[in-house]
């Protein structure tokens, strides 16, 4: 095992190290674990020593069902590891470290560490980022106390660098859709396949909203390794009425309040929460966590800033990093629910991977928009050109243009008489929130 060094790094090394450890990717892009599994054993195995884990896989929700999950149980007095991924803004994102009264991000010195840990031990074999990030995420929370680890896949879950926990209190599966077919599979069921792989034998299976193929492959995958199963709309049901969210399992009825996280959707993610907390039995605060989770760049509004100032006065600003087709439904319902509260006209400002289905994405809002402007994703060579994304735009009926940056689309707006003033919606990318973030002085903590 890689012994910690004797004095401490300085902060600037985290970027040093990432920027090493990113030029380790193997020549051939597969999904694998014999290659985490390695250093892990270089390393002692600390994902055998870590806290009770939830592991937590899916398409889209896992992030909220994560936040309103570590919100419920840090209000009950529990000290929460949290591992999610993307970052937004700065990589210590990914690691939240449990601590009395609420965790805290990682520091730059202890990422740090952790990470000149992990390459010593890998001695400069090839290896993923995420990976060797995780095996560094692993040395963390197995060398801090906690109560609890809520542990977010990467990507699919049967060959995910985190699906190497033997032992979780529960496996969690969100609702499973299309996205990343180039590694899951280019059907639901070969995609909720990928997911089903997190399950462990005889260990709880939490399961949210499920298209009845996907629902299928992971009531089987259950059965096959005996593991109990809690389904949404059979042992467990959540609702909104009056305002309210209504849970219900065979402990109870629950009246909770209606999430502060913003649209439907999020009462079905905070749903899945209280559904898995209640089958593991862990000590949770639901009305007081409902209230209190945080998830930044989830339809999230902007009320000020250097970005936001550069709109028209009166005009809302809301981000959100959905990017898939599902994702892309999930806000449009949203924002109709927004629009039916108080109407404006709504301003789409766009910008997408390569990989993405930007048809798929922007399907659900034609009728919506008034007006698309697509730019391009900042740093990324794999983003669409905002040319590309303006024409599948118009290919739904929409009016489009393109601007080079989000900040010049927002300034560009000033130029309509639009009465009241729009309603605008940056989206289409998790790397795109993250630099609107940055560019707003909202760096999430």
């Amino acid at each position: 095992m890689a012994l910690p060094r004797p004095f401490p790094l300085p902060a600037r090394a985290t970027d040093e190290i990432l920027t090493r450890l990113a030029a380790l990717h193997p020549k051939k892009i597969d999904l694998s674990l014999a290659r985490m599994g390695r250093l892990l054993d270089a390393l002692g195995n600390p994902e055998r020593r870590l806290p009770p884990t939830i592991h937590v896989a899916g398409t889209n929700g896992k992030g909220s069902t994560i936040a309103f999950m570590r919100a419920m149980l840090e209000a009950a007095g529990q000290r929460v590891h949290v591992y999610t991924s993307p970052h937004l803004v700065r990589f210590n994102e990914r690691i939240r470290l449990g601590a009395p009264g609420g965790g805290v991000l990682v520091s730059d010195e202890a990422l740090a560490e952790a990470l000149d840990r992990t390459e010593t031990a890998n001695a400069g074999q090839p290896i993923t980022l995420f990976e060797i990030t995780t095996a560094a995420a692993f040395l963390l929370f197995a060398e801090h106390p906690a109560d609890v680890l809520l542990l977010e896949v990467g990507l699919g879950g049967r060959l995910d660098a985190t699906n190497l926990v033997a032992e979780p209190l529960a496996s969690v599966i969100t609702p499973v859709s299309i996205d990343h077919v180039d590694f899951l599979g280019t059907s639901v069921e070969a995609i909720a396949a990928e997911k089903a792989g997190i399950i462990k034998p005889r260990r709880p299976v939490v399961v949210g909203s499920q298209v009845p193929e996907a629902l299928a492959v992971i009531e089987r995958a259950a059965a096959k390794k005996l593991a109990p199963l809690f389904v949404r709309g059979q042992q467990w049901n959540v609702s909104e009425e009056a305002g309210r969210l209504v849970y219900a399992d065979e402990d109870g009825l629950l009246d909770l309040p209606r999430p502060r996280l913003v649209g439907p959707h999020q009462i079905d993610n905070a749903g899945l929460a209280v559904a898995t907390l209640r089958a593991v039995k862990l000590p949770a605060a639901h009305e007081a966590g409902i209230l209190q989770a945080d998830w930044p760049a989830r339809l999230q509004r902007l009320p000020m800033g250097p970005l936001v100032a550069r709109a028209p006065a009166g005009v809302e600003v809301w981000l959100d990093g959905g990017h898939n087709a599902a994702g892309g439904a999930a806000l449009a319902h949203a924002l109709c629910e927004l629009e039916e509260r108080y109407s404006r006209p709504l301003v789409l400002i766009l910008g997408m991977l390569g990989t993405k289905d930007v048809t798929g994405f922007l399907a659900p809002f034609a009728g919506l928009v008034r007006e698309a402007i697509a730019v391009p994703v900042p740093g990324e060579h794999a983003g669409l050109k905002p040319e590309d994304v303006a024409a599948a735009a118009m290919g739904l009926g929409m009016s489009a243009r393109v601007a080079r940056d989000v900040g010049s689309a927002l300034d560009s707006i000033t130029r309509t008489s639009q009465v009241p003033p729009p309603r605008v919606l940056i989206s289409g990318s998790l790397y795109l929130a993250g630099a609107v973030l940055a560019a707003n002085g909202a760096e999430p903590a």
